[in-house]
């Protein structure tokens, strides 16, 4: 039986195509300029759902119709905007499962025919040369509307070009497998759809898209659509040919080895764990020959079958929590509440100081003042800021005016009534409590009584720091994640006496340094470090029975995690991990083992687990493997834990201590978990976070005797 199918979305934000007509020197008739815009700013980027399709097919109809006939047609969008492709939201509104194929099958044939009236170039009966003129970020179904033009014109300022279909566990399904290859190869369509993808969902700015081949010219954003239109004028008076100038592609053994490489690419990251890379791999094999129908047809195919998977599910549920959920922190108190912050203090200038001072000038451009007892550590901490600053300014992330002020925005103190006119002081110093409190308490003597004290610790009490001062209210945690420019979480905590106030003021501030935040409760290690913890000693504890280090740090190797737990072990630091595992173990003995592998490892010197081999290659330190393994005998008869007993634990521990800190309130939904553990550590969205693994898995219900989210939220439709 065929379920119909009406590409009805009530909710869609209509991506309107108007069109103008516009009169080119020595053109044989005028320039047919359809514009994409969905009527909101830049901060509502255009996409395409049903009635956006219908919309840009109706354009081209009425083109078609002109009189005179048009010369040409080009296609841009609204400003700092060309489109960001499908509607995600068209999925995820989809709530029936016998509706779900049919529908995203309609969907893309629409996108097909819609986008084909461009690929074809032939308006009532003529061949009619196509122009995209890409003024913005074009993302999945944008990029691919612009590489069924004819010929594309990027403007050098496009700060994102990509096709991030995979990362959401889906493929480019409007041409994007077979055109991007046939245009700038096999290898570097692989690194866009695949590797990209795959690497955090990494993007082009315009100038890299230009030097792959992508666009025919690169030109400044100032004056953009002028100058694109008065290129598009040459290319019509035939003074230039781009087509020309496009590079060769290789094909044969060439495009075999980039699709091999974009496998074993796949299979590092993904271990098998997600379909979606796989698929976009054989349709990219398909592209060298097949014809366009025929590639276009299999696209279709693997959206439909890809619309019903588990991961796909997972992935736009954490779309939506990093796209919504992260902008707008659950539990937060009224922003109105937010103070001012004109003049920043950081204790300490150490390496984590200098990169929260550097955060700080950058994203706020206040004043930063960095103190420490050691005049010769300062120094250092403060040319480290400032070499960092000169680092921004070589990758042309800030102006030369720019840096020459934040460099005079950060200065040091051997003494902090520095801070005397600070509105916000934060302290990154030896995470010793008592060391902690004496810092507040010198702090709270010297400082204005509205100023926010913030700690950036990462596994002690924000509540106990706070315990002896006069103005407890106004102390909160604001923990940032290693590094700080890159990793987009802060967990901001509530103690047990901060006031609303002070949380909004450090969710403000948090907004303005462009991290996401989520609002956490004051318990140990709060959400990311707590839950990492735990995952980390059931692989530690299969180490100390004798299990193969290898064996135990690939065991969760079928989740596709980012990296694996000892390899993360060596990026956090030992001597980190050995902190948090101890203040764990301190105030929950029964889950959290006591870290001795650990404390040894530290002990011996190991930075990691891993070292290079005299061929260059990764081998297993063996003093850190020693160091790792537990000095008492196992009973007789047992044996080391296998991988698969290795990745059971450790996913039963994990439920486990996600339903405790849920019964504990540390956040308000396993939603915030989830976000955690995506914009904190990493997690792949096919995970969804990890919630939605454990209830997609059962273990949810094996271990809690319940779900973490009902049916169908983060799980397809049954």
């Amino acid at each position: 039986m065929t379920t119909e199918v009406t590409l009805d979305y009530p909710d869609e934000v209509v991506t309107a195509a108007h069109a103008r007509y516009v009169t080119l020197p020595e053109a044989a008739g005028p320039v047919a300029l359809i514009t994409l815009d969905n009527g909101h700013d830049h901060t509502r980027p255009s996409t395409f759902g049903p009635a956006g399709l219908r919309a840009l097919l109706a354009a081209v109809a009425e083109i078609e119709t002109h009189d005179p006939p048009v010369a040409a047609v080009a296609v841009t969008g609204k400003p700092f905007i060309f489109s960001v492709g499908a509607d995600l939201g068209f999925r995820s509104s989809i709530t029936e499962a016998n509706r779900v194929r049919p529908s995203l099958d309609a969907l893309g044939r629409l996108g097909h025919e819609a986008f084909a009236r461009l690929a074809s170039g032939r308006l009532g009966g003529r061949r009619v040369p196509t122009f995209a003129l890409v003024n913005g970020a074009a993302l999945g179904g944008g990029l691919e509307l612009a590489l069924h033009c004819d010929y594309r014109a990027l403007s050098a300022g496009i700060p994102a070009l990509a096709f991030p279909e995979v990362f959401l566990g889906l493929v480019p399904a409007w041409g994007g497998t077979q055109l991007l290859p046939n245009l700038i190869g096999a290898e570097a369509a692989v690194s866009v759809i695949i590797d990209n993808a795959l690497s955090q969902n990494r993007t082009l700015r315009g100038s890299k898209a230009f030097d792959l081949g992508i666009g025919d010219v690169l030109l400044e954003p100032a004056d953009f659509l002028e100058e694109a239109l008065a290129w598009v004028g040459r290319v019509l008076r035939g003074e230039i040919d781009p087509a020309a100038e496009r590079r060769p592609v290789q094909r044969g053994a060439a495009w075999a080895d980039a699709v091999a490489r974009g496998r074993a690419l796949a299979d590092a990251k993904l271990h098998g764990a997600a379909p979606a890379a796989y698929r976009a791999l054989d349709l990219i094999a398909l592209a060298e020959t097949a014809d366009r129908d025929s590639g276009f047809a299999a696209e279709t195919q693997a959206l439909a079958d890809l619309s019903v998977s588990d991961e796909l599910a997972a992935g736009l549920y954490a779309f939506d929590l990093v796209q919504k959920r992260a902008k707008r922190p659950v539990g937060g108190p009224d922003p109105a509440l937010a103070r001012p912050v004109t003049k920043v203090g950081v204790v300490g200038a150490g390496l984590m100081a200098a990169q929260l001072a550097l955060v700080f000038a950058h994203r706020l451009e206040v004043p930063v003042v960095l103190t420490d007892i050691d005049a010769e550590r300062l120094d250092a901490g403060v040319a480290n800021v400032h070499r960092e600053i000169d680092n921004l300014l070589l990758r042309q992330r800030i102006t030369a005016d720019q840096a020459n002020r934040y460099k005079a925005n950060v200065t040091g103190s051997l003494t902090k009534d520095a801070f005397a006119d600070a509105d916000l002081v934060i302290e990154a110093v030896f995470e010793d409590l008592a060391v902690k409190q004496a810092v507040f308490a010198e702090l709270e003597a010297m400082v204005a009584p509205t100023t926010v004290l913030l700690t950036n610790t990462s596994a002690l009490s924000v509540t106990e720091m706070a315990a002896r001062l006069t103005h407890p209210e106004r102390v909160a945690g604001l923990h940032f994640f290693n590094s700080v420019s890159v990793l987009p979480l802060v967990e901001v905590v509530r103690a047990a006496r901060t006031d609303d106030a002070t949380i909004a003021t450090t969710l403000a501030v948090a907004r303005k340094l462009k991290k996401d935040a989520v609002l956490v409760a004051d318990a140990p290690a709060f959400v990311v470090n707590r839950l990492l913890t735990r995952f980390l000693g059931e692989v530690l504890g299969a180490a100390e029975q004798g299990a193969p280090i290898e064996q135990v740090d690939h065991a969760l190797d079928p989740l596709g995690l980012p990296m694996s737990p000892l390899v993360l072990l060596s990026l956090v630091g030992p001597p980190v991990a050995l902190h948090v595992a101890e203040t764990l173990h301190a105030t929950f003995p029964d889950r959290f083992r006591a870290p001795t592998s650990l404390a040894r490892l530290v002990e011996a010197g190991r930075g990691s687990v891993y070292t290079t081999s005299p061929d260059d290659t990764q081998i297993v330190d063996p003093a850190a493997a020693a160091a790792l393994r537990s000095a008492a005998q196992p009973p007789t008869g047992a044996h080391p834990p296998t991988a698969t007993e290795v990745r059971e634990a450790a996913l039963r521990a994990l439920a486990e201590e996600i339903h405790l800190m849920l019964a504990e309130k540390i956040v308000a939904e396993a939603a915030d978990i989830d976000l955690c553990m995506i914009l904190g550590a990493g997690w792949p969205f096919h995970l969804g976070g990890i919630t939605p693994y454990l209830d997609r898995t059962g273990i949810s219900e094996a271990v809690t005797g319940e779900r973490f989210a009902p049916p169908g939220v983060a799980t397809p439709p049954r």
